[in-house]
């Protein structure tokens, strides 16, 4: 729906409002125009059912009202004497048509002014409670702050796989929900389902509230994955659907690209306007090696140089690698192997296959190295132990990857880009037959325009254009993990309109491989994602606070006894 189609869906609910209330407005000493004016009659309906006037405000906010309204409904019943059972089921299952009945055709209806408001029974109590704890808790997560749980290692150094973490929506501004109606506090699909979690019908118009700052290069943002239609995150070529913006599915990534810069990437390192990046000391970049060494590996290896991403590699003498004979067969049995190094005589490859087949292919493991994940510090301390013979970085050479913008004429790969051009909220870019693959998915879908080429001619709504001026800022997120990341390398822009907030404090830390009350990592809790310098953990200081209110507490109590 576009704001018009709001504004006219809103008049006709104040219609209905009046229509089924003036009566009742008359009956509490109001006058009747009062139930007809928007906005000024929930204010005075709230006198009436003897609520605060700040309901009115929650009466507004997207999710939150659908817990509400039905609240609403309730009361009004029973400011008017209907405390039934039945009555209170007529009332929220007509979906507050129940008023019409009341203004209309029932003659028992006088207005109790200072009725008592505490619930009458246990269970009303906690219906009550729980009502306004979910209340409470989704204006929380839905305005000010979100829990978020780090699920790969694209950040690993800076975030870990098990960071829980707390998303400061007020950073960059709270962002109003798309979907109108949808389970509070449910992300995507029902818990345990695949069925969504909301209903696509009615959609509010694009709407963010002022931000406290903004978006900073080398900050950490989560974001709504652009180029999300997966039923289930995890089945990559499983079904799809189109969902709202605000249903896509959370990513965490380093904002490392700001709207207006030129950005290329060379050998791995980001740089911008021909200035290489420069991350805060917390960052510390991965790439994956091929770590030969002297001997043969052994577990004791792998965990003192703290390797958590690494794998066995294979060999195969280089002349039987490059037969076509074998190339067939490797094609006709679907496995897919990478050469990771080769000479005249020996060809170290990565990838999986069947013992049976390794053992017809004449290929073994390489016992003397390895494929590990590690950052250049890590590198360069391995090379100075007398056990390692080589680290070779893995950087990629390849011109036929699956990057951004996936065209042909574009060579790019993960470890070489760009340069490209980040668009900027009224800028203006050429547009050309080359460069119009890396734009025409902004212009299309984060903007709402149609697109059409005929030969070397580009049209735009209709109009043949040579130029295009962005309606919002564009932004380019990565992962420190540059060889393990699924980032803007692969699908591009991140429109700020899918910008969900900044990660600031991480108040939980589970290590799945640990063991005991070592699954915990213990450093990492109650510590702050930002800042620079060695991270500090504000655990024990927020215990140590926790036990002084509890104390002060308990002796207050014992004093006033």
């Amino acid at each position: 729906m576009d704001v018009t189609q709001w504004i006219i869906f809103f008049l006709v609910i104040q219609v209905l409002h009046g229509l089924a209330t003036w009566k009742l407005y008359k009956k509490a000493d109001r006058q009747a125009w009062e139930a007809f004016v928007p906005v000024y009659n929930a204010v005075i309906l709230m006198k009436i059912i003897n609520r605060p006037w700040w309901w009115t405000i929650l009466l507004f906010l997207p999710i939150v009202n659908l817990i509400l309204f039905p609240v609403v409904w309730v009361e009004i019943a029973r400011s008017y004497g209907k405390n039934s059972a039945l009555d209170t089921f007529l009332a929220i299952f007509t979906f507050g048509f129940y008023s019409f009945y009341l203004n209309y055709v029932a003659t028992d209806v006088t207005h109790k002014k200072d009725r008592d408001l505490q619930p009458r029974t246990e269970l009303g109590d906690w219906v009550s409670s729980i009502l306004f704890a979910i209340v409470a808790a989704t204006i929380v997560h839905t305005y000010i702050i979100q829990p978020f749980v780090i699920p790969s290692s694209s950040l690993e150094k800076t975030l870990l796989v098990g960071d829980f973490l707390l998303v400061s929506k007020l950073h960059y501004g709270p962002r109003a929900p798309q979907t109108t109606v949808a389970v509070p506090m449910i992300h995507d699909a029902i818990p345990g389902t695949t069925t969504p979690s909301y209903f696509k019908f009615p959609q509010l118009p694009k709407f963010r509230l002022p931000a406290f700052q903004n978006i900073k290069r080398n900050d950490i943002v989560v974001f709504n994955w652009p180029v999300d239609t997966l039923v289930e995150i995890n089945k990559p070529y499983g079904a799809v659907r189109h969902k709202p913006i605000d249903k896509k599915t959370n990513y965490v990534k380093r904002c490392v690209g700001l709207p207006g810069d030129n950005l290329s990437i060379k050998d791995g390192y980001v740089y911008i306007d021909g200035v290489k990046n420069e991350l805060p000391d917390r960052a510390k970049l991965q790439f994956f090696n091929l770590v030969e060494t002297n001997t043969p590996l052994n577990q004791e290896f792998i965990d003192q140089y703290k390797l958590t991403e690494w794998g066995q590699v294979k060999s195969i003498s280089t002349a039987r690698w490059n037969d076509d004979k074998v190339q067939n067969l490797v094609k006709a049995k679907g496995y897919q192997f990478e050469v990771i190094k080769q000479d005249s005589v020996k060809t170290i490859l990565l990838g999986s296959a069947e013992n049976e087949f390794m053992k017809i292919m004449g290929m073994s493991i390489e016992s003397n190295a390895v494929y590990a994940n590690m950052t250049d510090d890590l590198a360069s301390a391995m090379r100075t132990d007398p056990y390692v013979k080589e680290i070779t970085k893995q950087l990629s050479s390849s011109t036929t990857e699956n990057i951004f913008p996936n065209t042909p004429g574009y060579t790019w790969n993960r470890d070489n880009f760009g340069p490209i051009y980040i668009p900027e909220a009224g800028k203006t870019v050429a547009l050309t037959i080359e460069n119009l693959p890396l734009y025409k998915r902004a212009i299309t879908v984060y903007e709402g325009n149609t697109l059409k080429v005929n030969g070397n001619q580009i049209s735009i709504n209709g109009d043949v254009v040579d130029s295009y001026t962005f309606k919002q800022d564009y932004y380019w997120m990565m992962g420190d993990n540059r060889h393990n990341s699924q980032d803007a390398r692969m699908w591009g822009f991140v429109p700020f309109d899918h910008v969900v907030g900044k990660p600031v404090f991480v108040w939980m830390s589970w290590d799945t491989n640990g063991k005991g009350i070592n699954k915990i990592r213990w450093e990492r809790l109650f510590t702050t994602v930002g800042g620079e310098g060695k991270l500090t953990s504000y655990f024990i200081p927020f215990l140590v606070l926790l036990g002084l209110i509890f104390g002060y507490n308990k002796f207050k109590k014992r004093k006033n006894a």
